[in-house]
């Protein structure tokens, strides 16, 4: 139920998991995008290609991103909410092939998986990721 803080209702679906690895192998795919919806625009550096649409805005942005997916040809959509597969699913469209999915650990787990995912990060900043490092690696260094 939407609170005076919180305008929004809250998501009814959980989309699906987009495993990091297909992600990383299907960056360059037009049938592929991904929204980082952290209000703090790219803060660390984020996935080449994604765009950002941050969770505060995007309820009310749902719709125009659906039309332009459509349009587009994206038939995946991968980030944290569930607001776009309620979306999808109420639009009854069912010639759409448009799909949400989350991805797989989210950015944190994008940068914990390794070189080969940090490769394919814009702006990355090793320093601010360090904040999340697991405790057992803070407490060795």
């Amino acid at each position: 139920m939407a609170s005076p803080s919180n305008p929004f209702p809250p998501p009814h679906s959980t989309a699906p998991t987009l495993p990091r690895s297909t992600a990383l192998s299907t960056l360059s795919s037009p049938s592929l995008l991904l929204v980082d919806v952290r209000r703090t625009d790219y803060e660390g550096g984020t996935i080449k290609g994604s765009i950002n649409l941050p969770a505060q805005s995007f309820y009310l942005n749902r719709a125009v991103l659906y039309e332009l997916c459509k349009r587009a040809g994206v038939q995946r959509v991968a980030f944290y909410c569930g607001w776009f597969a309620d979306y999808i699913s109420e639009q009854g469209d069912s010639d759409t092939q448009l799909q949400s999915l989350t991805l797989g650990g989210g950015i944190k787990g994008w940068v914990q998986a390794g070189e080969a995912y940090i490769q394919q990060m814009e702006a990355y900043d090793a320093e601010y990721w360090k904040q999340f490092d697991e405790p057992e690696k803070k407490e060795m260094q």
